[in-house]
């Protein structure tokens, strides 16, 4: 299972957890878990087909954006964190 570890701002998303395991072999696929797990998710994660823009996601420390996206591979101990995106002047 990967761990997806989760920035305070979705915590309420998610009972509370700060670190949530899904099952998955992309990213696509772990996020899909998490969003059937947590329903109210869908929206802070995902936009017109694909990842939202005003968020970054990390496997193993590397951006997925340099990757695959969202069919970065995603192994039995990878460790996924979400960022929210952060502007202003």
């Amino acid at each position: 299972m990967a761990r997806i570890k989760l920035p305070t701002v979705l915590r309420p998303h998610t009972e509370g957890s700060a670190v949530v395991e899904v099952d998955g072999r992309t990213v696509g696929e772990v996020f899909s878990a998490l969003v059937e797990r947590y329903p109210s998710l869908e929206s802070q994660l995902r936009g017109d087909g694909g990842l939202a823009v005003f968020v970054n996601v990390f496997v193993d420390d590397e951006d997925i954006r340099y990757l695959d996206g969202l069919d970065t591979p995603v192994g039995d101990d990878s460790e996924i964190t979400i960022l929210p995106a952060v502007a202003g002047g």
